[in-house]
């Protein structure tokens, strides 16, 4: 039965989550329990995806990713994969009428990152932002209002801050792995073999910036969602503060952290935030 399939497909997606970010699955295990699945499904397509442009050295990276595209386009026409991730992707875009251009934007810019290293201009920078952390906001997005399109216009922005916001700390705390690994560098205008407190605080403003109009949007969700993503909002909060706290020079040569039992602890107050409807 291709019910048997689907939910090994759907299994296929969670262990992807669970194996590759312990934080993002602990949050989205905050979800409720019908929306929970369709979280891990697009992160499963998107992770892979990222797989293919930042680990896969030893192969064909460009034929790889011609491959994965083409059976996503077909996965989407089809309503059907029998590669499990894909299978179980275009079961919750179809579910959640997720708009095709999202999907287009994140793969446009994980092509990007076949070739490109360093981005100039903040144009550049912010176009590949859209479509490697803002679209993926707006996916979710699309999960946890059900359909509501007024609502979706209404957390839009704020939806895409938060994506945003992610992305970039990220991109700060994997300077290091990201510059001398891959060759790459994402912020312009910054000199990342002689970063120092002034452009590492720019950096920071900007990404404060992005959490406040994000956190607007996280306090509107529906009930069902809004837990997960102040948790995982909370947790990239206090990454970005311990990065604030780093030196430059220890940010370029180690990957900052959070331990596990700061992870837990941050759970433990999110939840009394919760509860106490200080969220």
């Amino acid at each position: 039965m291709k019910t048997i399939f689907d939910q090994v497909s759907y299994n296929c997606s969670k262990i992807v989550t669970k194996s590759y970010s312990t934080s993002f699955a602990l949050a989205t295990k905050m979800l409720a329990p019908s929306i929970r699945s369709h979280i891990y499904n697009i992160y499963g397509f998107v992770r892979c995806a990222d797989e293919i442009v930042d680990t896969f050295h030893d192969y064909d990276k460009e034929k790889l990713f011609e491959n994965f595209e083409k059976s996503l386009d077909d996965a989407l026409a089809n309503k059907i994969s029998l590669n499990p991730i894909l299978n179980s992707f275009q079961h919750t875009y179809h579910k959640y009428d997720i708009p095709y251009h999202l999907v287009e934007s994140f793969m446009k810019s994980m092509r990007m990152d076949l070739t490109k290293k360093e981005y100039l201009t903040y144009d550049e920078y912010k176009e590949y932002i859209y479509g490697s952390a803002d679209v993926v906001g707006l996916m979710c997005l699309c999960v946890f209002v059900n359909g509501d399109k007024e609502k979706y216009e209404e957390l839009k922005e704020s939806a895409m801050a938060l994506g945003s916001a992610f992305q970039k700390v990220n991109f700060l705390r994997d300077l290091k792995a990201d510059y001398e690994e891959l060759n790459r560098t994402y912020f312009p205008n910054t000199n990342l073999t002689e970063l120092d407190e002034v452009s590492k605080k720019r950096i920071v403003d900007e990404i404060q910036a992005d959490f406040a109009l994000g956190y607007s949007g996280i306090v509107k969700l529906p009930e069902q969602a809004k837990f997960g993503v102040y948790t995982a909002y909370r947790y990239y909060k206090k990454l970005l503060q311990k990065l604030q706290s780093t030196p430059p020079l220890e940010i370029k040569n180690a990957r900052i952290r959070v331990p596990n039992y700061q992870k837990f602890g941050l759970l433990a107050h999110s939840y009394l935030n919760y509860k106490l409807q200080l969220v």
